[in-house]
């Protein structure tokens, strides 16, 4: 059964088309129960807001009937887009429409332009009729104004009363215009043009062209309106209620928006029908309808900018609860886990992309169902990830998945874009040429559209699982729930022993875990060999190069006499900078000790540095002890890494002998000869070395420990103990510049 026409509503009074019409600002202009004009057109009533108010409460009686003005308000724009004195002539359709005509979206929205349309077609003829027959006798704006309220618009909604009425001005102007660009070249089109007096206009078109852009500014304004009232009739209900401000308040001003906006067009109406008047001279010399128009365009304008200040009002209100639904959904998704993909759909592909994600290997789009019932890790990091992080992670990726792990689990590159930053189509197209370029280093999957992920999600990201800057890689279970919000630090640790990235697997590792050199230092094929073969040798940092060469010279002095073999290896610092590549280039011209090739450095520099930070949130996550052995050892290494000149790190294969500032380790090295030597042959090289070495440190007021962590490393311990006199650290904020490209910022918070 088809759905009755809003004419045929019972709700409905006899509508304009149903009933004989009667010409509008005659006798029917004044209402049946008072008079409001006097013969001259004069208002009776004190202003503008109470015939407004006379509208809304007389005159407005809409049906339960809605009507969708979308597709008839697109039409509108079309015609009066093109409706210009320099738009060309359209005799084939642009490049691109015929595609334009052939999607769903333009079939369905052409579909709902012919239901529409059957239905208004009459009204909007009757309207365009009236308008141009009354604009052009000395009728009174307000009389015609309140007539066409009154008898043909009162029982539609705002936003349809004031669509119907730009569609009746869009009728007689688009004719005039479209007259004016075919006659030209069109018998047809040149015989109406006469009958309607368009060669006249045109001839004149150099006076006329101030007016005509007068004329389009007011309507491009009550366009703009227009669109606006019609959006506040889309807000979804089901987050912001209509009787709550600043929707309310809306709805309260948009009687009012409407009456002008209508009363604006009738204005455009009588300035375009005095263009083929007969007085063209006397139009030409007047200034009173321009003058008008002018007005109308600043109050038009003013009306705008208020509602467009409730509109985004009401649009924060309802993102606001838009996205505290999805980020409720989110946890709740991850409290009781229904599978993967509802939760991945939200992270990864709110939009539905049907190929939301980039396949590694092949550099092809794929469905988000690749990923469905497996183990997913995902890499959450910002584009500015360094190859130095891709190399490391690669490698690492590569040893975690053999044959018999490739179908367990999948990763996924999450990369988050600041939309205020790289908002412009120049820097999109940049972020788009680095996102390739970091994409064919990959062979995981990646998300093709960073835009696309949801503000929320990137907040839950910050909240939930302590996203900063810093790469983290959270992992779900085939089921969708969380199995570890940031399993960087086991990867970087363990690699595929870590597998299947739990908690629980976490706690397992460390529990057999000593403080030994094969745990520190993991991809180096040197320091291995070295460990293999139960060598002495010094791992060794800092960027004072008269250290480095006093301490390198002292232990080969040392290393000749006692007839041993003593390696040493420079690990260089955390934050590489330009005196670090300064120190490796000195260790290498003069055979000072081993060091990473400068093809080496960047990544194994990095690895070295970010896996024992690693370790630390590794241990502080899983909530160890802050007395751990292993724990106060990476503390020491991390804040020896922050001294001025150097430390040195003693080992015997694996074992650590001992470790320490630059000073003390340099002093009892130096003093070999003079003081220890002698014990040598008692106690053992290392034990005599040790022995000093820590009585030397014991009388030295010790150095102050310190520890740099970057805000977007990030969660970041509350408290820290002293890895050498066990007292709680003070914390202090400091910001740091080391002038590095690699790095998106310069702030960076010291504990």
């Amino acid at each position: 059964m088809s759905r009755p026409s809003i004419f045929e509503d019972p709700m409905y009074r006899p509508s304009i088309l149903e009933r004989p019409t009667q010409p509008l600002a005659s006798s029917r202009a004044t209402a049946p129960r008072q008079s409001l004009y006097r013969g001259n057109g004069t208002m009776l009533m004190g202003s503008e807001e109470s015939l407004v108010k006379q509208i809304e409460e007389t005159y407005h009686v809409p049906g339960s009937d809605d009507v969708n003005v979308r597709p008839l308000l697109s039409i509108v724009e079309d015609i009066l887009r093109r409706a210009t004195i320099s738009a060309p002539v359209d005799a084939i359709l642009p490049t691109g429409m015929q595609a334009q005509l052939e999607t769903p979206e333009y079939k369905a929205n052409q579909y709902s332009l012919t239901a529409i349309m059957e239905q208004v077609s009459p009204l909007i003829d009757h309207i365009a009729c009236e308008m141009a027959c009354h604009c052009t006798g000395g009728a009174d704006i307000n009389a015609i104004t309140l007539s066409l309220f009154r008898d043909m618009l009162q029982y539609f909604p705002w936003d349809a009363k004031l669509v119907l009425t730009l569609a009746a001005l869009a009728l007689n102007y688009g004719e005039f215009w479209l007259l004016a660009q075919m006659y030209p070249s069109n018998q047809l089109a040149r015989s109406m043009a006469t009958l309607k007096q368009v060669p006249a206009v045109m001839e004149r078109t150099t006076l006329l062209k101030s007016r005509f852009d007068a004329l389009n500014t007011l309507i491009k304004s009550i366009l703009d309106l227009t669109r606006t009232i019609v959006t506040f009739k889309d807000l979804p209900t089901l987050h912001i209620s209509k009787d709550v401000p600043p929707l309310s308040t809306a709805h309260a001003a948009i009687p009012s928006a409407v009456y002008w906006s209508v009363k604006s067009i009738i204005v455009s109406a009588t300035y375009i029908t005095k263009l083929t008047a007969t007085a063209h001279e006397q139009f030409l010399t007047s200034s009173t309808l321009e003058w008008e128009i002018s007005s109308l365009t600043h109050k038009i304008d003013r009306i705008h900018d208020d509602l467009k200040k409730l509109l985004a009002e009401c649009r924060r209100i309802i993102e606001e609860k838009q996205h505290n639904k999805i980020y409720d959904d989110l946890l709740g998704m991850l409290k009781a886990p229904i599978g993967n993909m509802p939760i991945l759909r939200l992270l990864l592909n709110p939009k539905d992309d049907p190929l939301p994600l980039v396949e590694g290997t092949l550099k092809t789009r794929v469905r988000l169902e690749v990923l469905a019932q497996k183990m997913v890790l995902l890499l959450i990091s910002s584009p500015d990830i360094s190859q130095d992080e891709l190399s490391i992670l690669e490698q690492i990726y590569n040893e975690s998945r053999p044959r018999e792990m490739e179908n367990r689990f999948e990763m996924v590159w999450v990369p988050i874009v600041d939309p205020d930053v790289w908002s412009s189509s120049t820097d999109r197209s940049v972020m788009s040429k680095r996102l390739e370029t970091l994409r064919s280093t990959m062979r995981w999957y990646s998300v093709y559209d960073p835009y696309a992920i949801n503000p929320v999600v990137i907040r839950f990201f910050r909240d939930q699982w302590h996203y900063k800057y810093n790469p983290i890689l959270v992992v779900l279970d085939p089921q969708g729930a969380l199995l570890s919000p940031n399993a960087m630090h086991m990867m970087l640790i363990w690699g595929s022993a870590a597998f299947p990235f739990t908690k629980s697997r976490e706690r397992e590792l460390w529990s057999v875990e000593t403080w030994r050199v094969d745990l520190l230092v993991n991809l180096d094929n040197t320091i291995f060999s070295w460990v293999r073969s139960d060598k002495y040798f010094f791992l060794y940092g800092g960027d004072g190069i008269e250290w480095i060469r006093s301490f390198t010279r002292a232990v080969k002095l040392v290393a000749a006499d006692a007839r041993i073999t003593i390696e040493m290896a420079y690990v260089g610092k955390a934050n590489k900078g330009e005196q670090v590549r300064r120190v490796i280039q000195t260790i290498r011209e003069n055979a000072l000790s081993y060091c990473w090739s400068e093809v080496e450095m960047a990544s194994m520099m990095w690895f070295f540095w970010t896996r024992l930070e690693s370790m630390f949130f590794s241990k502080i996550q899983i909530e160890t002890d802050d007395r751990d052995p292993v724990l106060t050892e990476v503390k020491k290494l991390l804040s020896l890494d922050k001294m001025d000149r150097g430390w040195a790190m003693f080992c015997k294969g694996s074992t650590v002998i001992f470790c320490g500032h630059g000073g003390p380790v340099l002093q009892a090295t130096q003093e070999y000869f003079e003081q220890w030597k002698v014990h040598v042959p008692i106690k053992g090289f290392e034990k005599a070395y040790k022995e000093h070495h820590d009585n030397i440190r014991i009388k030295r007021l010790p150095a102050c420990c310190r520890f740099e962590f970057s805000t977007i490393a990030g969660k970041i311990p509350e408290r820290i103990s002293c890895p050498e006199c066990t007292r709680l650290m003070e914390k202090y904020m400091t910001f740091l510049c080391c002038h590095n490209d690699s790095t998106e910022g310069a702030i960076n918070t010291i504990y």
